[in-house]
């Protein structure tokens, strides 16, 4: 539709083009149809060739096709159309789409930032059951182990450290049946041992039997001396309470709470070796003061207990000369049995021989 104002200089081709439609219209009552298309098309004509005929407000067509109104342009050939848009169009644009390429920068920002904030939280409840998990393993472990520790006699005071061998000052490691790997076949011993104990008797195992120098050589002669205890003698354990090695550790046999073999009433302590031939270390020596020390600390032991050696009890050379000659020196040695004093144990009712079958 063309702007319906008239231009000043148009009037005169207005009246024209009024003139020339009036005439065509009286016409088109006497002709056809095809000579008002013919006048129509010489209108349009002089239109076209008389640029100061301006065309009316309205114009009418009817059965007509390919109807062009105003300059047309022909091109022969490829067109390329370029589309160019103002850059505050193109902000509008953006900003009606909620932010373009900046808002979905943020939330394709915000979407990665919440899916590895979930990640970290899967993350971080994970390690933490893992951690709990692993604290309640080693809370069960430990309560374990000390339950076990309870049960277990604690024999050599508080320098015991859970997994290692007790020790009784100054080295001399405390080794107990577990570990010098004593014999299932041992039957449970049935004679107490009453504390105070008011003897201790020193013998050695003798029969040309070698000293032993390392816990590996001394752990096999323990379980050799138990199976034959218990194989040849009947008897139903090792028979002492105490065994010592040259290696001037102690080994546990019968232990504090059960008599030995030879005699109720005392603790019998057994050098590991024949020492009518070989002579005592000196830390083997030691090692046994070390534990009778241990005794009377304890209360295993009475304050005033008498020491006494096998051959004191008995017709036996046990525990050999180079073992008795350095035992007669220790402060509790007492002489009973010999040079015509009492015999052993009979203050206490005692048996005249120190030769029991226990």
């Amino acid at each position: 539709m063309y702007d319906q104002t008239m231009h000043p200089m148009s009037s005169a081709a207005s009246n024209a083009l009024m003139s020339l439609q009036n005439r065509g219209a009286t016409n088109s009552a006497n002709t056809s149809g095809a000579a008002a298309a013919s006048t129509a098309g010489n209108v349009a004509q002089n239109l076209f060739e008389n640029p100061a005929i301006q065309p009316s407000s309205v114009i009418n067509l009817s059965n007509s096709s390919d109807v062009v109104i105003g300059p047309m342009t022909q091109y022969q050939g490829p067109v390329t159309i370029y589309q160019y848009m103002d850059a505050t169009v193109e902000a509008r644009s953006m900003q009606a789409n909620g932010g373009g390429i900046t808002h979905n920068r943020h939330t394709a920002s915000a979407t990665s930032v919440q899916t590895l904030s979930t990640s970290s939280k899967i993350l971080f409840a994970f390690i933490l059951i893992v951690l709990i998990i692993i604290g309640f393993i080693a809370y069960l472990e430990l309560r374990h182990n000390n339950k076990n520790e309870t049960k277990r006699e604690i024999l050599f005071g508080n320098n015991y450290d859970t997994g290692t061998f007790p020790n009784l000052g100054n080295g001399h490691l405390v080794v107990d049946r577990e570990q010098w790997g004593t014999s299932e076949q041992t039957k449970n011993l049935t004679y107490p041992l009453s504390h105070p104990i008011p003897y201790v008797m020193i013998t050695h195992v003798g029969v040309q039997s070698t000293p032993c120098y390392n816990i590996y050589k001394c752990s096999i002669k323990m379980r050799t001396l138990q199976d034959s205890s218990i194989a040849e003698k009947g008897l139903p354990d090792i028979s002492s309470n105490f065994y010592v090695g040259n290696d001037g550790n102690i080994y546990v046999g019968r232990g504090w709470d059960y008599a030995n073999t030879y005699a109720n009433h005392s603790l019998s302590v057994t050098f590991m070796g024949d020492y009518i031939r070989h002579i005592p270390d000196e830390r083997q020596l030691d090692a046994v003061k070390y534990l009778l020390a241990y005794g009377i600390t304890n209360k295993h032991l009475a304050i005033d207990y008498k020491l006494v050696a096998q051959n004191q009890t008995k017709s036996t050379r046990s525990p050999g000369l180079n073992v008795y000659k350095e035992i007669i020196k220790w402060p509790h040695w007492y002489p009973c049995g010999m040079d015509g004093n009492p015999r052993c144990g009979v203050e206490l009712g005692m048996s005249g021989t120190w030769n029991g079958t226990m």
